[in-house]
């Protein structure tokens, strides 16, 4: 099992100093990886509500740009994987995308990797001004983009939404054939296009049986395009809840103690590539109480007693 944590961006850690601080501290714990999340925007009455029927989280108004955030992350780490998950992939043309992705992955020493997926808030999308319904077939085609560029030669593309005439676009990305393109979603057709066309799927930590019928989908669209299911990495985030007394066992797949959320995800992880997600921003407050934490998880995923974490920023 590799263990990742969130970069710290949202509400109290939306601060470029101390997302480069806690990184490096991050990465001094142990860890494989950091992910940035993506938020344009916090409706104050949004008409779709937040996911799940809940209140959509304050400190998700406050945020740092997700891409400027991994180069924060790159220039303060020196071996972790860097990704995002999920980065809202049609917010922008997809040759665009791909310039800023090839410099990250330049910046990061070829660590990158390619989080994308389609959000779920229109407001966003009507602030962004992409039209909310065709999201699927956009996102078909910024992939098809995406690899004309990372590819050899000379990038050609002709599509319904973009066209890019026979041209030179350079550099290409440190990583070869390019960086790993994972897939986040909980749709058939999500799971589907992971298992057709992605090198993974960014997941959650869910119930098992849930889990285990959504993975079902990418296992056969793999097996159809001819494509080996076992080389599809997972990465499975859980926006961790912790509390201090045990919680109810059918919740803690992302609310109960760090023992409890560590033995559901233990369970979800099977393969030696499963990855964890733990993002701390929304049940800790400062730096100090951010790093303890992580801290507890690293060594309750590692079967370890957890040691003192490094000093936080000042």
């Amino acid at each position: 099992m590799r263990i990742g944590f969130s970069v710290p961006q949202f509400g109290p850690f939306a601060d470029p100093d101390r997302t480069a601080h806690m990184c490096a501290a991050l990465e001094a714990l142990g860890c494989h990886s950091l992910w940035v999340a993506d938020r344009l925007l916090a409706p104050l009455a949004p008409p779709d509500g937040y996911v799940g029927g809940k209140e959509m989280p304050a400190r998700y108004a406050t945020h740092l740009d997700p891409l400027l955030a991994l180069g924060v992350a790159a220039a303060a780490t020196e071996g972790v994987r860097l990704g995002s998950s999920t980065l809202n992939a049609l917010w922008q043309p997809p040759l665009v995308l791909a310039r800023a992705l090839t410099t990250l992955d330049l910046i990061s020493r070829g660590r990158l990797d390619v989080g994308l997926g389609l959000g779920w808030m229109r407001e966003e999308y009507e602030a962004a001004g992409v039209p909310w319904q065709g999201r699927g077939a956009r996102l078909e085609e910024t992939l098809d983009v995406l690899d004309a560029v990372w590819g050899s030669g000379t990038v050609v593309h002709t599509g319904r939404l973009w066209t890019i005439p026979e041209s030179t676009v350079l550099p290409k990305p440190l990583q070869d054939p390019r960086p790993p393109i994972l897939l986040g979603g909980f749709t058939w057709p999500a799971l589907e296009r992971v298992g057709r066309r992605a090198d993974g799927w960014l997941a959650a930590s869910m119930p098992l049986p849930h889990f285990q019928g959504l993975w079902a989908v990418a296992v056969e669209a793999a097996e159809r395009a001819g494509r080996d299911p076992a080389g599809l990495r997972r990465v499975f985030r859980v926006n961790a809840d912790v509390t201090r007394a045990e919680a109810d066992p059918a919740g803690t797949y992302h609310r109960g103690t760090v023992r409890q959320i560590c033995e559901h995800l233990r369970l979800m992880c099977v393969a030696e590539t499963d990855e964890v997600l733990v993002d701390l921003q929304l049940t800790t407050d400062s730096p100090e109480e951010f790093l303890d934490m992580a801290a507890e998880f690293t060594a309750e995923l590692a079967d370890a007693e957890p040691s003192p974490p490094p000093a936080p920023p000042v």
